[in-house]
């Protein structure tokens, strides 16, 4: 390692200081006069030429590599597509959806949802408020089955009624829904482009219990996806026909 950073050395303009230290020193000590200094400056500039020249061509042959280096990566990212859905775990479930609700905007459609997994307060906090209480939401709007009213009723409206901005919350819409799939959907930029939260009734996507049911596998529908107008057409005729 010493030898290779010991031949790393530019050599030759350390030279070249040296011999116009050398004969700065000799024509201050009258030992040299300007017939001899003169030489020796012009023989210097000559040895800077082409060291110039030298690190001139080193800088067109990095310009070179870091040219191809562009061409290439520009050329693998074209080639990448953006995936329609991603699939969203159990370790990453929670920070998902809060991540969603924070990021959403205008009026928010949340579809045959299970209302027992926001049955406990800590549930309630993680899933429900943060979309409740995210200033960009203008309504939340549940397009829910009949059979869940008592439990609205009961458990999930007091809460509702306990946020800070309950009142953004709509009485949901009632339908009879054999649908074994749910979603959150809401534009999730400023341009308006959609997103969804899409999940599916029963196992292994959902774990269910006595108390409650809740997600365990969700896809995340991107904004690009041919899915998205799917599910706005099965929320709008559900909203027609109830």
């Amino acid at each position: 390692m010493k030898v290779k950073r010991f031949f790393s050395h530019d050599w030759d303009a350390i030279a070249g200081v040296l011999a116009a230290v050398a004969a700065i020193i000799l024509h201050l000590l009258h030992i040299a006069d300007e017939h001899i200094i003169l030489p020796i400056v012009l023989a210097l500039m000559a040895l800077l030429f082409i060291n110039f020249m030298r690190h001139e061509r080193n800088n067109e042959r990095t310009a070179d590599q870091v040219g191809q280096i562009q061409r290439m990566t520009a050329k693998i990212k074209s080639s990448l597509t953006t995936p329609d859905v991603v699939l969203v775990g159990p370790r990453q479930l929670r920070v998902a959806n809060e991540q969603f609700a924070r990021g959403m905007r205008g009026e928010a459609v949340l579809f045959n949802v299970c209302l027992s997994m926001y049955r406990t307060q800590v549930l309630f906090d993680a899933l429900l408020r943060p979309a409740i209480e995210n200033a960009q939401v203008s309504a939340i709007q549940f397009v829910l089955d009949e059979n869940q009213k008592e439990l609205w009723h009961a458990e999930i409206l007091p809460k509702i009624s306990a946020c800070i901005a309950g009142s953004k919350v709509r009485e949901p819409r009632w339908c009879n829904l054999d649908k074994n799939l749910s979603f959150i959907l809401a534009d999730t930029t400023p341009e308006g482009a959609a997103e969804a939260l899409l999940s599916f009734w029963g196992e292994p996507f959902m774990a269910q219990s006595t108390e409650q049911s809740v997600p365990r596998y969700i896809f995340h529908i991107q904004s690009h996806s041919e899915l998205l107008p799917h599910l706005v057409e099965l929320e709008r005729n559900c909203r027609l026909h109830s």
